[in-house]
């Protein structure tokens, strides 16, 4: 589901429609989108047809899903696999890879990866020879329409620890466990700048930035937006640069990104949230999913998974050391 909530400018002179007024300022929403996609739709806060006329000063917001394909296909993509049993699987995600298949991303994601990984093993432990030597089964990739095992996910730039589950049993526990909010979610970042204090807390509500529908920004008015929470912790300082550990406490879109610009020290290699660093000129997003700590299927204590730190963060980090001995 994707919310976008803006405010008609005053100097907006005409009384536009909602529904033209929208495919004109939101970048690939056409009327035809918008009328098969939109779920919900709201002018300062009452329901409002697509119809309506928009006058300055008006609060919109909009609630709507993205087409998925008719197929989702498995894909012989490798995975960095940190534990599985016949329940979940936990994956120390790539930079670079999409969760799951959406507008614009509709191969090379996770799920992608998933579904041959869970189809591959199922043909390996088959109990039917002839099941395991079926050349159809092996080689037909097109499986039903879902995303099937996905109960949280991480940014395409962000990498590390991501749980998924194997069955729809294990992916109910697994959704309630995040949605009371029983999982301990730590980050280790780099940032382009050094907090105030060792330690805090950022706990703001976030919205979407009514000049860019891709971004986020934070308001002081309690009533609009969602909460979000984030702890951090100064690792280590370089100079300019900070090495942190974030916890999470609720997770909303590009939460740590947001709340480290909030803090005035966004992430190093942040091309939406932070500027062009001159001395690490080709930084990627410094952001990495460190560790995961959750109650999981056939375990009597919560298990925690860790995924070790990557290779880029290493060589910032040297490069850090022999800039500020």
């Amino acid at each position: 589901m994707n919310r976008i909530e803006f405010v008609i400018p005053p100097d907006c002179n005409e009384n536009p429609r909602l529904d033209q007024y929208c495919s004109a300022w939101i970048s690939g929403m056409t009327r035809s989108r918008l009328k098969n996609s939109v779920s919900v739709v709201t002018v300062n806060g009452k329901t409002a047809k697509l119809s309506r006329l928009l006058k300055p000063g008006d609060r919109v917001a909009l609630d709507w899903t993205d087409p998925e394909p008719d197929d989702i296909f498995a894909e012989n993509i490798p995975l960095d696999i940190l534990y599985e049993d016949n329940n979940v699987t936990v994956i120390n995600k790539k930079q670079g890879m999409v969760t799951h298949p959406a507008a614009g991303n509709w191969t090379g994601t996770l799920v992608n990866a998933l579904l041959w990984h869970w189809k591959t093993a199922v043909l390996m432990h088959a109990t039917d020879p002839a099941l395991a030597t079926d050349p159809a089964l092996a080689t037909d990739p097109a499986l039903p329409n879902h995303r099937p095992g996905i109960v949280h996910r991480l940014d395409k730039d962000t990498s590390g620890v991501i749980i998924t589950a194997r069955n729809p049993e294990t992916e109910a526990w697994l959704q309630s466990r995040f949605k009371k909010r029983k999982v301990r979610k730590v980050y280790a970042a780099i940032l382009s700048g050094v907090p105030r204090t060792r330690s805090g807390t950022v706990e703001v509500n976030l919205v979407r930035d009514p000049r860019n529908r891709k971004k986020f920004t934070w308001t002081g008015d309690a009533s609009r937006g969602k909460h979000s929470k984030t702890a951090w912790y100064v690792l280590k300082t370089f100079g300019p640069y900070s090495l942190v550990l974030f916890r999470l406490y609720t997770g909303r879109t590009h939460q740590l990104r947001v709340h480290s610009k909030f803090l005035g020290c966004p992430i190093l290699g942040d091309p939406v949230y932070g500027k062009k660093d001159t001395v690490f000129s080709d930084a990627t997003l410094m952001l990495h999913a460190k560790s995961l700590t959750i109650h999981i299927p056939g375990r009597r204590e919560r298990a925690r998974f860790d995924a070790p730190i990557p290779l880029r963060f290493k060589k910032v980090i040297r490069k850090l050391r022999e800039m500020y001995r």
